[in-house]
């Protein structure tokens, strides 16, 4: 096999790109240590790139044939580590509020802690679209808050502001919804 079509393999197979969002969480942090502007770009290109590999994950296990029980296991797992991380860290340089994370990463184990003790049951909660807007809109909060200091004229922290409100608030009716929907489902 050559090198090319192998690369093209390698960078195409999900597994393979769902650990890179797990490599790039504690290369987040390492980044963030030293938040000057040179390291905060880094850090929001590095989180940028992890982003990206979470769609194009499930999009070649789809097209590819490679769904496999690691994949649905790593995906969620590696999603919540690099946002947990990235969270955390701009809470420790003062960027946003500890509130915040505590509502996100708190509905994080408390959705998962509901797929397990539903899958215990023998009923699987699918992903909803809320958490798909409610990911979405974390990514696009958290993206300009790495960046946090103003270019170009646009102030990057307010902007980072605006969607983490709405993430914020995406974040708790998803998770109203995913609770509403297991009692529904074990009834």
């Amino acid at each position: 096999m050559d090198t090319k079509r192998w690369a093209r393999e390698w960078l195409m197979d999900p597994n393979t790109l769902t650990l890179y969002r797990v490599g790039a969480a504690p290369a987040l942090v390492i980044l963030l240590l030293w938040p000057n502007k040179v390291f905060l770009w880094a850090a929001a290109i590095v989180f940028s790139l992890a982003a990206i590999t979470d769609g194009l994950d499930g999009y070649y296990a789809r097209r590819l044939g490679r769904v496999s029980n690691l994949g649905k296991f790593l995906d969620p797992l590696a999603d919540k580590l690099l946002v947990a991380s990235a969270l955390i860290m701009l809470t420790s340089l003062g960027f946003i509020p500890g509130w915040v994370v505590c509502v996100i990463v708190g509905r994080e184990i408390a959705v998962t802690g509901l797929r397990g003790i539903a899958a215990e049951k023998g009923v699987v909660i699918a992903a909803e679209t809320l958490g798909k807007w409610k990911t979405g809109f974390q990514i696009a909060a958290i993206i300009p808050l790495l960046i946090h200091h103003p270019y170009l004229g646009l102030n990057f922290h307010a902007m980072g502001m605006i969607f983490l409100i709405f993430a914020v608030v995406m974040t708790i009716w998803s998770g109203v919804s995913y609770f509403a929907n297991f009692f529904a489902l074990i009834r």
